[in-house]
């Protein structure tokens, strides 16, 4: 748990009234069904610890993604694999896109890997582009690691330049981390997935969970995808043997069976996106172009505190490196939802009091 320290990401219900989160990505159709089941049939099994070798998942996961048992690796949460993949490569310095997911410089840092930063442009959409190549050619870091689609950008990895980025790497004997945590909720799905290409390149690997697609913040249930066994197993050394609760495998598998469930949710989030960029554009922000289940933005006045005292929690991202002070991140969620934002934000700018940004 978090000791004497503020929590520098989404979902910050606690210790305060939210009715309506925005702030985290998970699926707007919430948890399904199945999974909820699963988790209730588990209260009978508390007294047991749970398969240490995750067993049940990781043939469910094999199927799933159509790889090897042996190059699957669970944890509680994506969070967890991070911290142990940084802690168990060796490296001295690594490559990280800005802004992105803050936790891998921290895991970074916290290993002693020195964090060097790619800086992605406004003016471009905050898009990797092909101008990245010259720079992953002469960078001295022994591992890259890039989010597709990003997070908080929603901007997927044009497959071209990722198929580019991996040859690079395999040429020159990098470590390639990327993280497709987000991208069952993308527009192309997991078609866009590299999971088929591990053998491939023996550097990949591949960040997943079940918190984003399936609705499943609260179990902490993450998995990786490597070619590199000598890599999961010291990954494995690093954590606890019974990191993966019961309740957690039981409702991993159940999850993998909810192809529908992904695809409503994937249909609802093409429809309400637009719907939704277009009303906070016509309320004067800056809504960057999203490929993802979620929008940044931003915004000339405070956004943050105004709607928080109406209940509405989105998430600021004055801590992104590379962004700064208005700039926020909205979750795309079902209709209704999203015109109760609309409605709070409309309202708070026609509050000509409302206090200006200081540069």
């Amino acid at each position: 748990m978090l000791y004497q320290a503020s929590n520098p990401h989404g979902g910050g219900l606690y210790g305060r009234t939210v009715t309506l989160d925005f702030s985290v990505n998970t699926n707007p159709l919430g948890t399904p069904p199945s999974v909820v089941r699963a988790v209730e049939a588990s209260a009978g099994r508390l007294c047991q610890y749970p398969d240490p070798c995750c067993r049940d998942l990781t043939a469910a996961l094999a199927a799933y993604e159509g790889t090897g048992e042996n190059q699957i690796l669970c944890g509680c949460g994506a969070a967890e694999l991070i911290y142990s993949y940084c802690a168990s490569i060796g490296a001295e310095s690594a490559l990280v896109t800005a802004p992105t997911f803050s936790e891998y410089a921290a895991a970074l840092t916290a290993a002693g890997v020195r964090v060097e930063r790619y800086h992605l442009r406004a003016e471009e959409d905050f898009s990797l582009t092909e101008d990245f190549l010259p720079a992953l050619e002469n960078s001295g870091c022994e591992a890259i690691f890039l989010c597709t689609p990003n997070n908080p950008t929603g901007q997927l990895i044009p497959p071209a330049l990722l198929e580019a980025v991996c040859e690079i790497c395999r040429r020159r004997g990098l470590r390639l981390f990327v993280d497709e945590c987000f991208l069952d909720l993308s527009d192309g799905g997991r078609a866009a997935s590299l999971s088929g290409r591990l053998e491939e390149y023996p550097g990949l690997f591949l960040l997943k969970a079940f918190t984003k697609s399936y609705g499943m913040a609260g179990l902490r249930l993450g998995y990786c995808l490597s070619a590199d066994g000598a890599l999961l197993r010291a990954m494995s050394r690093r954590v606890q043997p019974w990191n993966v609760s019961l309740p957690a495998q039981l409702a991993g598998v159940a999850a993998l069976g909810e192809t529908a469930f992904l695809h409503s949710a994937r249909d609802l989030i093409r429809r309400e996106r637009p719907v939704l960029a277009e009303a906070l554009q016509s309320l004067g922000l800056r809504v960057y172009p999203s490929q993802a289940n979620y929008l940044l933005l931003q915004s000339p006045f405070d956004m943050h505190a105004p709607l928080l005292s109406r209940g509405i929690l989105i998430r600021d991202c004055s801590n992104y490196e590379g962004l700064g002070p208005g700039w926020y991140r909205i979750a795309v969620k079902t209709p209704a939802e999203n015109r109760t934002l609309i409605s709070a934000l409309a309202e708070i700018t026609r509050d000509l009091s409302s206090k200006p940004l200081s540069s």
